[in-house]
């Protein structure tokens, strides 16, 4: 595939991620584009879509090849863990823990907050169940 087509893609993927288009995304992957390439801003499809907290996306991508703790560097950094506790989706919380994720990976490159903090301190206000989740898994301060 050429450079100037994947990166169409990636965006396409990245774009269709973050608004949980799981059609879109599997159509995509379909492709053979890489799940792990982020967009030029840095961002990574599973972010997107963990940020947005599309379950099924995720899980898409996930499936697909993405890894769970691939952090988006760039206007959107962050590990999709984090960004998916920050804003309380408990589904797709549980859906990177099931794939992988690590409970205590903190973001920008280690020395920022984990998940365990983003979920009592999200962007949206504390997020019990979803720090539940996370700690069932495992999670510490």
């Amino acid at each position: 595939m050429n450079r100037r087509k994947q990166k169409k893609l990636t965006n396409r993927l990245v774009w269709a991620a973050a608004v949980g288009d799981t059609c879109t995304v599997r159509t995509v992957l379909r492709t053979g584009v890489d799940p792990e390439l982020p967009e030029a801003d840095g961002t990574t499809a599973l972010y997107a879509a963990s940020v947005h907290g599309a379950a099924s996306t995720v899980r898409a991508l996930l499936r697909a090849g993405a890894l769970p703790n691939t952090e988006s560097r760039g206007i959107t950094d962050g590990t999709p863990l984090c960004g998916a506790a920050a804003w309380g989706h408990v589904a797709t919380v549980r859906e990177l823990l099931t794939h992988g994720a690590d409970p205590n990976l903190r973001e920008d490159g280690g020395a920022g907050s984990t998940p365990l903090f983003w979920a009592r301190n999200g962007a949206s206000g504390p997020h019990p169940e979803t720090e539940a989740a996370l700690v069932a898994a495992g999670a510490t301060d």
